[in-house]
């Protein structure tokens, strides 16, 4: 969770992101009478593009503007400008040839008006497997935390995420809460992450917890009572066994379990879920994937996404995971990335339990426009380890998504905090936190009108 910026805990800016060439107006609200703009004096407003130079050093960039006015009757300056270029900009508002504010607001190219930025996560962990809350109470903390969309992805099991799913369904929440399972089947160790996958891939097999615990009633398997039918471990097998022998596996690679892989994804896409190849650098007493097996991964990618930033704290994990994705790119192999914490324990005491994430730039908060704007690039992964924050992604969608972060989250996440709160007071019993649940729901809409400027 970003830290509020003292400017914006004084004034409010709005709209934060605007179209690039279009005549708009921001608005500049003094957040208090401590705030407050001096009336009938002339303030200087300076508006300055951020990736152009100083005006001073390149006078010839269209880099800076400035108007000469007065507050209005309502406190607030009205400022109607066109942003040219993609790009953060400076407003600042001087008098008496002094500074008062800067505040910033962001112009976009066309590709991205109309999609909104959601924070979420998709692989975590309950006590449904190794975790230390329940799954309806992990819901309540990641949202408390800022979180738009999550999945639990227990081991072996994905009925906990229907579970959660279920439990807050008629609270009409802003917080969407996807299916999800970390899978784990027979001869193979490779860790894969089903995020909102129409059905189960743990469940398709009768030795697996989710078949022990649930059977193969498809409530249970799926978000839609669809599913493939259950199997033995012997059909498994020799499904697996069958598929690697189409594949030109090298020699170097074991070949069940990449076949294994490749059968997972291949299921997690026929669910039109995203199917994640998670910590491959996690020490597991050693690295937890052999350097062969993750770069085979890497060229042929079977799965959708790669999870960059995980939920470990010690350098090797993520290091080594950025340092992967970043030798592919140099190689022209293009992976899309995810941050997720891989949490087991969603509260302060946790050290690890907020420390990555993933800021997903979709047109709304729904599966397919999730997925579909990870697999196009449309996102960031973020670290947030103490102090130190890394977002990772594309160079202009790291400029977009650190002006997000910075300066609409730390606002977006106060909302949320309040709806956590109140969610985790339901699932304690409390009958009344449900109807304020309900009471309040919309208000996120409200909030990104009001900073979108996309209609």
């Amino acid at each position: 969770m970003a830290l509020m910026k003292r400017e914006l805990i004084n004034y409010d800016i709005f709209p934060k992101v605007i179209p690039t060439g279009k005549e708009v107006t921001i608005t500049v609200k003094p957040l208090g009478g401590h705030a407050a703009f001096a009336k009938e004096k002339e303030h200087l407003i300076a508006i300055h593009t951020t990736t152009e130079g100083a005006p001073y050093t390149y006078p010839n960039r269209n880099n800076y503007a400035e108007y000469k006015m007065t507050v209005s009757e309502d406190g607030c300056f009205h400022i109607t400008h066109t942003f040219h270029k993609e790009s953060e900009y400076y407003i600042r508002i001087n008098a008496d040839d002094k500074r008062i504010v800067q505040l910033s607001v962001y112009a976009i190219e066309a590709d991205l008006v109309g999609r909104y930025p959601y924070m979420g996560d998709m692989h975590m962990h309950s006590t449904r497997s190794d975790g230390k809350e329940h799954p309806f109470i992990v819901a309540a903390n990641y949202r408390k935390a800022g979180y738009d969309f999550m999945a639990i992805t227990d081991h072996r099991k994905y009925y906990p995420s229907l579970e959660t799913r279920n439990f807050y369904a008629d609270l009409n929440l802003d917080l969407k809460l996807y299916p999800g399972e970390e899978v784990h089947l027979p001869g193979n160790d490779i860790h894969i992450v089903n995020f909102a996958g129409d059905y189960s891939i743990n469940g398709l097999l009768d030795c697996s917890l989710q078949y022990i615990n649930r059977g193969a009633d498809p409530k249970w398997r799926s978000i839609n009572g669809e599913c493939p039918d259950v199997m033995t471990e012997e059909q498994y097998r020799a499904e697996v066994e069958a598929l690697a022998e189409t594949l030109d596996i090298p020699d170097n690679v074991e070949k069940f379990p990449y076949a294994a892989c490749v059968w997972i994804c291949n299921h997690i896409k026929k669910g039109n879920g995203l199917g994640i190849f998670a910590h491959p650098y996690w020490i597991s007493n050693v690295y937890q994937v052999p350097e062969d097996f993750t770069d085979y991964m890497f060229e042929t990618q079977p799965f959708d996404a790669f999870e960059v930033f995980g939920g470990l704290t010690y350098f090797q994990q993520n290091g080594f995971q950025v340092q992967k994705y970043h030798d592919y790119c140099a190689k022209g192999k293009r992976v899309p990335i995810v941050g997720n914490t891989d949490t087991h324990g969603s509260t302060a005491y946790n050290a690890d339990w907020h420390s990555a994430r993933s800021m997903v730039l979709a047109h709304e908060n729904t599966r397919d426009e999730i997925v579909g704007a990870v697999k196009d690039f449309y996102n960031v992964a973020i670290q947030d380890i103490k102090d130190h924050v890394e977002v990772l992604g594309t160079l202009r969608m790291m400029k977009y998504c650190w002006f997000l972060y910075e300066h609409y989250f730390p606002i977006h996440d106060e909302v949320c905090f309040e709806e956590g709160r109140l969610m985790k007071e339901y699932a304690c019993g409390d009958e009344e936190a449900g109807a304020l649940l309900r009471q309040i729901s919309g208000r996120m809409d409200k909030l990104r009108r009001k900073y979108f400027l996309f209609d």
